[in-house]
């Protein structure tokens, strides 16, 4: 009887505690069946794909095709930096197929109804849209991607986030969408929602006539059965698995390069290999294009055109050369796939290294958008700002010497052949060892041929107008992004990179890196791309005077003692063959590279806003804005570090601003101000934030789209330009000012946050039609606040 007594009473206090129950949402029935394309996709275009497209989606929710919508969601953490053993692959249209198999891999129906009729609708989606059109005020912070979110998967767990978390519908933390979208997607559950047609989907899946003749044309060529073309197919399939293919006669149409178990005619069949040098474990397979219909997001959007010109110069650098061995087909044993200097030593390092170079905007793209989506444990590895350059071919030793890359091959081995490391291995010098064998020898030799240095000409020049020689790079905190040319103010860093240092990057951060891996794959590779930084930097340093290469490593490893002046000794063996005049050595030598036309026909040149000649008189603000000279001086100097703007503001989530100018005239500027933040060094995994120093951040203001994760959008009236400025330099953080920057930041309560959000998106699509995507707000200001207030 007491027992019985206590067991009633916790059912009684439980029941208290429990979340009421939701009811099923009241819909209006509509007389006429909706269509998926026509009618629902718009909507989930706009409103729902520009948080849910990514591995980093909350809960794995991908609405940027039907498969993904229909698939549901999923309560595994994608990132996770604490995982003891890797997690089974969920990457959509790749591990499964069919709504059953990623059921049974543990994704749930966020569409599908268990109580649904004439007038109502139950499913998760109905709920957590109706709760923001009941609730929709947006209170507190949001930002998905760090929010413990719960990812309901019933009415249970729904009543549990509906109450802990309140004012959290959708569109999490921004304004509900319009009443007529609410009563097409709430029609839409209620008829069950359905996707395309069979007609339907096989036309978003069958190419065009013109990509169809582009296809047949590269298929062949990548299948061909001979072992030069095998081998060439592999390493191209291996550095091109993640772009999306363009065909210039097929516009509007992109393309993925895939190893399916089908050849054509037969539709192409994709072999789920975790990694593009894994065993597809049959005896033949071909190489095939799929078309992507899923809508183009732009963080995963890296475009890469194929033509004829193209084809010419595939065949100009592996098919016509001689090798260095007769052409074999190779393993797929994980230690030799897993290094490409012994996968592909028998193709000449001369072709591999220029077809890097070739295309060196979109292979560095690959480990700045890559299978990176939410980059934290790949982007703290470097500056927020730094610019690169190349090696050029005939002063590097792996194409005038292969031999010694040969030699070096074991010590060249990446700490990618594990994604499920053993634990005891997470923090392992086994590789980091090797490298520094390969480094010193590297640097041994580098001073045997060239004693008196490096001379101007060893930067790879490019050769034609389209070619990109220097790159520059901004992380967004936790994303990043790389533009062609040299943007920006002189950055603090710069790097050189040859041949071995970039195939190990792009194996290390792309090919080789699983983020479904455990903590050991993941510390290991972050911990290895803190030697390859290095490696790039000081690669640089080879071409600035000796006197002051030591003291500037120093100065980008501020309060790091693994910068030892006689381990530096050790390796600074090269005197310097450049003359220098000034006491600004790197901005002396990039304008020797473009005064001399080293850089050739590229006409890359400074940024003319952003970059300040050092040595000359800081910018001052203007006391009056005549001319647009005016503008820009304040604009310069509003960029410069110690800015009130650029101090006060040093949150995480605001490095990447979106700026319209609405002119008197009707038309607008648009400008992008990224945030430099400065790092005492990058040289650790842990403790990121004891290394800021927001006294030193800078910004540059930029007139072309930069990044795929806008932090905030700012609209600027004309004639509040000098205001508007004025704050940027002058800003203390105060309540006044603070007031005073809300008239022009666009807060995500803003009640015409979407028309907004579509001007920019628009705009973007207007500046690049082939590059352009849709923009992910994952990452917009957290914190809501009312405008002007």
């Amino acid at each position: 009887m007491r027992f019985y007594f206590l067991f009633s009473s916790l059912i009684l206090l439980f029941s208290a505690c429990s979340s009421p129950m939701p009811e099923a949402v009241a819909v209006t029935s509509s007389p006429a069946k909706l269509d998926y394309l026509k009618d629902v996709k718009p909507i989930l275009d706009k409103r729902c794909v520009v948080c849910h497209s990514c591995y980093n989606s909350p809960c794995q929710a991908k609405f940027s095709s039907f498969e993904g919508v229909d698939r549901g969601a999923s309560k595994l953490a994608v990132y996770d930096a604490t995982r003891i053993n890797s997690a089974d692959p969920t990457r959509l249209f790749i591990d499964a197929q069919t709504t059953q198999a990623w059921r049974g891999k543990g994704f749930f129906s966020l569409t599908q109804a268990a109580d649904s009729n004439a007038t109502h609708n139950d499913s998760i989606m109905m709920h957590l849209l109706y709760d923001k059109k009941i609730h929709p005020e947006i209170i507190g912070d949001y930002e998905p991607e760090r929010d413990e979110l719960i990812c309901p998967r019933n009415k249970e767990e729904l009543a549990e986030y509906l109450d802990d978390k309140p004012n959290h519908g959708m569109p999490y933390g921004f304004p509900a969408i319009k009443e007529h979208e609410y009563m097409t997607i709430a029609q839409w559950l209620q008829q069950g929602a359905q996707g395309p047609s069979s007609s339907e989907q096989k036309a978003l899946e069958t190419p065009s006539e013109a990509a169809m003749k582009e296809i047949k044309k590269w298929e062949d060529f990548l299948n061909r059965p001979d072992p030069k073309h095998k081998v060439t197919a592999r390493y191209l399939y291996e550095h091109l698995y993640l772009a999306h293919l363009y065909f210039p006669s097929a516009k509007g149409e992109y393309y993925e390069l895939i190893r399916s178990y089908t050849p054509a005619p037969k539709e192409p069949e994709i072999i789920p290999t975790l990694r593009p040098f894994d065993d597809p474990e049959v005896k033949k397979f071909y190489y095939r294009f799929r078309k992507i219909h899923a809508t183009i997001v732009h963080k995963t959007h890296m475009v890469f055109t194929l033509d004829d010109s193209v084809m010419k110069r595939f065949k100009e650098l592996f098919i016509l050369p001689k090798w260095r061995e007769k052409p074999h087909c190779i393993t797929y044993d994980t230690k030799i796939s897993a290094n490409p200097f012994l996968s592909f030593k028998q193709i000449p390092a001369r072709s591999r290294y220029q077809f890097l170079l070739d295309n060196s905007h979109y292979i560095i793209m690959t480990f700045i958008r890559g299978p990176v989506c939410r980059g934290q444990m790949a982007l703290n590895v470097i500056h927020d700002h730094f610019w690169v350059m190349f090696q050029d071919p005939a002063y590097d030793l792996a194409i005038t010497h292969p031999d010694f890359i040969d030699a070096q091959s074991e010590n060249l081995s990446l700490p990618i052949e594990k994604v499920d490391g053993k634990l005891y291995r997470t923090f392992s010098d086994v590789y980091i060892k090797r490298y520094k064998e390969y480094f010193l020898a590297k640097k041994r030799f580098e001073g045997f041929l060239y004693p008196k240095g490096f001379p101007l000409k060893a930067i790879w020049p490019g050769n034609k107008a389209s070619d990109t020689p220097m790159l520059t790079i901004y992380r967004h905190y936790d994303s990043a992004s790389v533009h062609k040319g040299i943007l920006g103010e002189e950055p603090r860093t710069m790097w050189v990179i040859d041949y071995a240092q970039f195939e190990r990057i792009y194996y290390t951060l792309v090919a080789g890196y699983d983020v479904f891996g455990n903590v050991s794959h993941q510390t290991n590779i972050r911990r290895y791309m803190d030697f390859l930084r290095i490696e790039g930097e000081l690669n640089f340093l080879d071409y600035m005077p000796k006197e002051v290469r030591l003291s500037m490593l120093q100065s980008w490893y501020i309060n790091d003692d693994s910068v030892d002046e006689h381990k530096y000794k050790e390796i600074d063996n090269l005197d310097t063959a450049i003359e220098y005049e000034t006491p600004y050595p790197k901005y002396e030598f990039i304008k020797l590279l473009l005064q001399k036309r080293v850089l050739k026909s590229t006409k890359i040149d400074f940024d003319r806003l952003n970059f300040k000649v050092p040595g000359k008189v800081k910018p001052k603000m203007p006391t009056e804005y005549k001319s647009v000279e005016d503008y820009m001086q304040a604009a310069r100097a509003v960029s410069l570090p110690g800015s009130g703007f650029i101090t006060f503001m040093n949150d995480r989530g605001a490095n990447n601003i979106f700026l319209r100018i609405d002119m008197p005239d009707g038309t607008y500027i648009t400008r992008n101000l990224v945030i430099n933040r400065w790092h005492d060094n990058v040289n650790s995994l842990f403790d990121e934030e004891s290394r800021l120093d927001s006294h030193k951040d800078t910004m540059d203001i930029l007139d072309k789209s930069i990044g795929s994760y806008p932090n905030s959008f700012v609209i600027v009236k004309f004639e509040d330009l000098p205001d508007f400025l004025d704050l940027l330099k002058n800003t203390t953080g105060s309540d006044s000012d603070i007031k005073r920057l809300k008239k022009y930041f666009i807060s995500r309560s803003n009640k015409d946050f979407w028309e907004i959000y579509e001007w920019f998106q628009d705009h973007f699509y207007q500046q690049e039609p082939v590059k352009a995507g849709l923009y992910d707000l994952n990452r917009y200001a957290r914190t809501p606040w009312n405008q002007g207030e």
